[in-house]
């Protein structure tokens, strides 16, 4: 089975989970009127909340994930 198969195989709960151990999200968001930063983990779950993009994916990347930046 080649890799396009599985991944077409794959189940919802499988899907949910895809990424988890590797990436996070960094989302703009307001916050008491000013932009602040909101990290999640792959599946969407927020993990925190801070004023400056580069701290957001420093958080992100001491933890051992891969940062990825969503608009």
């Amino acid at each position: 089975m080649d890799w396009l198969e599985t991944i077409r195989d794959i189940s919802t709960r499988d899907f949910a989970t895809l990424g988890v151990q590797d990436v996070a999200f960094v989302k703009p968001v307001e916050s008491d009127g000013k932009t602040a930063y909101s990290i999640h983990a792959a599946d969407g779950t927020e993990m925190g909340l801070v004023h400056d993009r580069d701290v957001a994916f420093a958080a992100v990347r001491q933890h051992d994930l891969e940062p990825l930046s969503v608009h």
